[in-house]
């Protein structure tokens, strides 16, 4: 299979060259384009045109698409093609609570089953969360965020709860990135971010909990206007 190479270098020292699989460079890619809105809800995948632009064939193409189908962000139609997925409001609405209870849930769970290292790995990750936000690089900062959010789950030790949480937050990728649009909303979401991770050292599963039942429901009130 084709692969697509990409260099990392830490500070004081150079890291091996990690080689990305073509399929996996380009379902990373076509996310990163729904995520931001180059590709708009409801709107057909241009194939050709997406080919030529990313430099594939139509071959890897689709099984990228076959993919994010499979996460729910895409929606293969016969006969029409591939269309990225239109949700309405109460879909966004539903799957919002859901989530919510589900992140909840884990957290409490995660406030006793996480060891001090594990937490530590999260501070980690705030950490370098706040460098991208600092700089202004909001994608990066996106997905550290999702990553931040998964991980937690994780430590929850839970695979039934991981695995839900895992499908509900694939589908709604494109509405927690416009949750942070604006320098006002953005800046609200840091600050919640920054109150979660104190409590989760500390923690404190009541505290915690409740802040992240305050910040799933703000994401729902940043977008409810939007949509």
């Amino acid at each position: 299979m084709p692969e697509l190479q990409a260099a990392t270098r830490s500070e004081g020292s150079v890291e091996p060259i990690a080689r990305i699989p073509l399929h996996e460079a380009v379902v990373s890619r076509l996310r990163d384009m729904i995520i931001e809105g180059n590709l708009a809800p409801g709107t057909r995948i241009p194939e050709v045109q997406l080919g030529a632009q990313l430099g594939v064939s139509r071959t890897p193409l689709r099984e990228a698409m076959k993919f994010l189908a499979s996460e729910g962000l895409i929606e293969l139609i016969p006969g029409r093609g591939a269309l990225v997925r239109r949700f309405s409001p109460k879909d966004i609405e539903d799957m919002l609570m859901v989530l919510r209870t589900l992140e909840v849930l884990a957290v409490r769970l995660a406030c006793v089953n996480a060891s001090d290292a594990d937490i530590a790995r999260v501070r980690a990750m705030h950490d370098r969360m706040l460098v991208f936000y600092e700089k202004r690089q909001r994608l990066d900062y996106y997905k550290l965020n999702q990553q931040i959010h998964t991980t937690m789950v994780a430590l929850a030790g839970n695979e039934p709860l991981a695995y839900t949480h895992g499908i509900l937050q694939s589908r709604l990728k494109r509405i927690r990135f416009i949750g942070s649009d604006g320098p006002v909303n953005w800046g609200k979401a840091v600050d919640e971010h920054n109150e979660i991770i104190a409590a989760f050292e500390a923690r404190d599963a009541d505290r915690l909990a409740a802040i992240v039942e305050l910040h799933l429901r703000g994401a729902w009130e940043r977008v409810r206007e939007i949509i």
